[in-house]
């Protein structure tokens, strides 16, 4: 019996030894492969599923859509009138692609019956500037833009995004001055179920929290670098509904590593500042690497590619190469959209 036991806590030990290696295994290099290339376009926001297909908005109207099955890309631009439309935010369903543009008036394109892009909403103020757009599920989406008044602009769809509505501030915890949010990477809303976490920045770094797809909302200060109209968090993530990680800075300062990333194992209640001093410094997007646990993440910037195997704690510089914005297909492909470029990421 005593043997049976003892093989039994040594499967045991080995078992949990070789899970903890696999989450320990380090990625050493990148390998960076560009599918897409307009050397006029900045390309801040992109969609990967989970059939390889990418699509992305970006400025100049520009919009379009790879096919994995004939692999090829198919562009279109967009107009409205005279203006020049920038597009920062891009979601999709099961059913439809969605683009939200910067600036006033703020236009948020829908694929139609015809399959053209239709506007289901558009908002006009001097001070509007949406910031990104995600979903729930193939109903139900939200949208986060700068404030027009004293909270910041939250718009929802309940009905796979016909028509939007923008919450009124009266149900929205207030700004402080100053506040706002980036439309950097597309990244600073992060969905896990129900939960919803927006990230801000500027003269203050906080998180809006709501725990039922946008029906209420609360906030929460963070010790994210701030003061600043160029400082704060740029990017958030969540592995689950605990584990989250946010990271920012300074675009103008990007050598400055300090309180520009944080994590929280309390679904963003309270944030600890982490690798404090380290590299990297200001990065614009980071994602948790699918399937790791939770431990793995990687950053990017206008300045570079980093990877940490320890949630956050320390990283590895893989590339000097810069991009806006990442999203993975699967724990070791990712795909990035910076300046005049999509690419392949393959970690290894």
């Amino acid at each position: 019996m005593r043997i049976v036991l003892f093989i039994l806590v040594l499967t045991t030990i080995f078992s949990c030894k070789n899970d903890e290696e696999k989450v320990k295994k380090t990625v050493d290099t990148v390998e960076i492969e560009t599918i897409y290339a307009d050397s006029l376009l900045s390309i801040r926001a992109i969609d990967v599923a989970s059939d390889k297909s990418i699509a992305f908005a970006a400025n100049n109207g520009v919009f379009g859509l790879y096919n994995p099955l004939t692999n090829q890309w198919g562009t279109a631009k967009q107009s409205y009138d005279t203006l020049d439309l920038q597009f920062r935010a891009v979601a999709r369903t099961v059913n439809d692609f969605f683009m939200l543009s910067v600036g006033n008036p703020a236009l948020l394109y829908k694929t139609g019956e015809t399959g053209a892009m239709e506007v289901v909403y558009k908002e006009e103020h001097e001070k509007v500037f949406y910031d990104a757009l995600a979903f729930w599920n193939a109903q139900e989406g939200v949208a986060i833009g700068d404030p027009t008044e004293d909270c910041m602009s939250i718009i929802i769809t309940r009905d796979g995004g016909d028509t939007w509505s923008k919450i009124a501030c009266d149900q929205l915890p207030k700004v402080k001055e100053g506040e706002a949010a980036f439309a950097a990477s597309n990244s600073n809303i992060a969905i896990v179920g129900d939960n919803t976490w927006v990230a801000t920045g500027g003269k203050t770094s906080r998180i809006l929290f709501s725990p039922n797809k946008g029906k209420s909302w609360e906030v929460f200060e963070t010790p994210m670098v701030n003061g600043e109209a160029t400082t704060g968090i740029y990017s958030i993530d969540f592995y689950d509904a605990n584990n989250g990680f946010a990271i920012g800075g300074d675009y103008t300062k990007p050598g400055l590593t300090t309180a520009n990333k944080m994590k929280t194992t309390d679904g963003g209640r309270t944030w600890n500042i982490v690798g404090d001093g380290k590299e990297p410094g200001y990065r614009s997007c980071v994602q948790y690497v699918p399937n790791k646990g939770g431990k793995a993440l990687v950053a990017v910037g206008f300045n570079g590619i980093d990877y940490s195997y320890d949630g956050g704690n320390t990283w590895k510089h893989l590339s000097d190469e810069g991009f806006y914005t990442l999203r993975f297909l699967n724990d070791s492909v990712a795909y990035a959209a910076g300046k005049g470029r999509i690419s392949r990421l393959d970690f290894k």
